[in-house]
């Protein structure tokens, strides 16, 4: 009896838990389970009409194939997988014969999703990149050719637009602001060509920062996303679209359980300029930016690493004219706090050129306030290269106290690493304090505890104005880029 009871008191709880979370969630798309897992099958049947599959043709080029496994459809099978014949031709390409000439069209696979009933479509823009064509298949079979609006390669967002009659189905767009890690999410897509194919999982983590995407503050996800399903949407449990699915981490071209989504947010504002303008102009201050680690925070006097630590600030930038030097650490841009160098970029980026906008700063471990005038991020952002020179005889030793040797700067890598400042280059280096700060052979000393060293003998000078035992930071250029370190100067 008292078994029964117990069962009973279980399944009401059961109950008035499920009641709760459909209170919680008054405008959610799908339904909670017994077992407390979402079941998403009205949110599928609500949405993924409004989801298509996106083909292109092209003539083969190079930037295409830099796309990506994700603007190619086939995978890369095992031999011996199980698969029939008929299978195997439908997913790999036919090896051509040696006498055969190799295709010169391209073609490649992706998703989207429509925003508007008029036939405005996003994908991502390396899945159109290059493409003489694009089809676009909705899911109930019919196709229509696209037109590209305009695509944005820093964001990787493309805006398409189809001509159909009548009203098409569109997806409720959300706030990527308003994800938590751990909720759930559902994505719908086309991975290997399968259309409407539906993965869910969690959010991992958000404000992922992925090389060369400096601008894109990424959401990570585990749900599954292969090959195909680039440009779908990521939808929450209220079925509205928080992100668009663009990237996977993989060892092997298929999911590995990373997979990384554009924020909707970002999206939204590239949506519109694309549309509106044809192109996309963002916020720019003209500085380098490194994260700050505890050992430089101990140099720079701060309390806490946090922030975004100015290593270089570009000429004739926003920057510079507000007054802002290397060696800064911005800790708030516009009232938003920045713990980490990678939450800078998309913040300046998506703010309005021409904004002035308040900057806080560290500087000599004293908080200050700058107004910056925001300008527009140049087409290619400077990038800087390496020195070919042959080393120039050592000028200054000073083994005995950092265990390296440093000789004077030529005019030649000067010029060849655009650094028209102080500098010394690191000649030699020992076991010691110079080589477990992290200087190498070839790196360039530009500033110690914000002194210039333009010779051998301002580091001298700059090394015996600082107490033995301290650390203090060391502005260094390795391969033409500007680099804080902290070094500590030892004791006699």
């Amino acid at each position: 009896m008292l078994s029964f009871e117990w069962s009973l008191l279980r399944h009401l709880g059961r109950l008035v838990l499920t009641s709760a979370l459909v209170l919680l969630l008054p405008n959610a798309a799908l339904a909670i389970g017994l077992g407390g897992l979402p079941d998403f099958t009205e949110m599928v049947r609500q949405y993924s009409p409004a989801v298509v599959n996106i083909s292109t043709r092209g003539k083969s080029s190079d930037e295409r194939a830099e796309a990506g496994p994700e603007g190619d459809r086939q995978p890369q099978l095992p031999d011996d997988y199980p698969l029939d014949d008929r299978l195997r031709r439908f997913f790999e390409d036919p090896i051509p014969k040696e006498d055969e000439p190799e295709p010169e069209d391209s073609a490649a696979l992706g998703s989207g999703f429509i925003v508007s009933s008029d036939g405005y479509i996003i994908s991502n823009f390396h899945v159109v990149k290059g493409a003489e064509e694009i089809v676009v298949r909705m899911p109930d079979r019919r196709e229509f050719k696209a037109k590209l609006v305009g695509g944005d390669a820093r964001s990787d967002i493309a805006v398409l637009k189809v001509a159909a009659t009548g009203e098409l189905p569109v997806v409720k767009l959300g706030r990527s602001q308003s994800l938590q890690v751990g909720e759930w999410v559902l994505a719908i897509g086309s991975p290997f060509g399968f259309d409407h194919s539906v993965t869910a999982g969690i959010v991992s983590a958000k404000g992922r920062s992925l090389p060369n995407d400096n601008y894109v503050p990424f959401i990570q996800t585990d749900v599954a996303i292969n090959p195909g399903n680039s440009g779908g949407p990521l939808f929450n449990l209220a079925g509205e679209v928080v992100g668009v699915n663009a990237q996977i981490y993989s060892r092997t071209g298929g999911f590995m359980g990373l997979s990384f989504a554009i924020p909707i947010d970002v999206v939204m504002n590239v949506y519109r300029q694309l549309r509106d303008k044809g192109v996309v102009s963002r916020g720019w201050l003209g500085v380098l930016i490194q994260d700050v680690t505890g050992e430089l925070a101990e140099s720079f006097k701060m309390t806490t690493p946090r922030g975004a630590l100015i290593s270089k600030v570009l000429p004739a930038a926003p920057a510079a004219a507000a007054g802002i030097q290397a060696g800064d650490v911005i800790i708030k841009f516009n009232g938003a706090d920045i713990s980490l160098a990678t939450d800078l970029p998309p913040l300046v980026g998506a703010t309005s050129v021409g904004q002035n906008i308040p900057v806080e700063i560290l500087r000599d471990g004293k908080s200050r306030q700058i107004t910056v005038t925001i300008g527009q991020l140049p087409e290619s952002e400077p990038q800087a290269g390496g020195s070919t020179d042959k080393p120039k005889p050592a000028v200054g030793q000073f083994e005995e106290q950092l265990k390296i040797r440093i000789r004077a700067l030529s005019d030649a890598e000067r010029r060849e690493m655009e650094i028209k400042g102080p500098g010394v280059v690191v000649d030699k280096i020992k076991p010691g304090p110079a080589a477990q700060a992290g200087l190498v052979v070839g790196d360039i000393l530009a500033q110690l505890n914000f002194k210039e060293i333009k010779t051998p003998q301002d580091l001298a000078a700059a090394l015996k104005s600082v107490p033995p035992g301290t650390k203090v930071p060391l502005l260094i250029y390795r391969e033409g880029n500007p680099l804080f370190l902290a070094l500590e100067i030892p004791k006699a």
